[in-house]
């Protein structure tokens, strides 16, 4: 098994949780960030709330740049499924 998984409570949408994880037998250590990205667009000046396309497509783009801009010691690992009217997107760094 190369991977675990392990649940960690997570309630507030604005909160950034991180987690370090070490290995008994040997000097490893991974550290986690799972961080919460604004996923609202209503506020973006192109928002068209008719056209559900484009209002996923601006959600798509809004996030692809935070995840480029984002620190590079941190390497992209999951993007969550937000719940349907969720204003946050969880996604889930690894330190590099």
């Amino acid at each position: 098994m190369r991977e675990i998984c392990v649940p960690i409570p997570f309630t507030d949408d604005e909160q950034v949780a991180e987690v370090e994880v070490k290995f008994a037998n040997r000097k490893i250590s991974v550290q986690y960030r799972l961080e919460s990205f604004l996923w609202d667009v209503s506020d973006d000046a192109n928002f068209n709330p008719e056209d559900g396309i484009a209002e996923d497509l601006m959600k798509i783009y809004k996030l692809k740049k935070l995840i480029a801009d984002y620190d590079p010691a941190w390497e992209l690992i999951q993007i969550f499924t937000p719940s349907e009217n969720s204003k946050y997107i969880q996604v889930l760094f690894r330190k590099k």
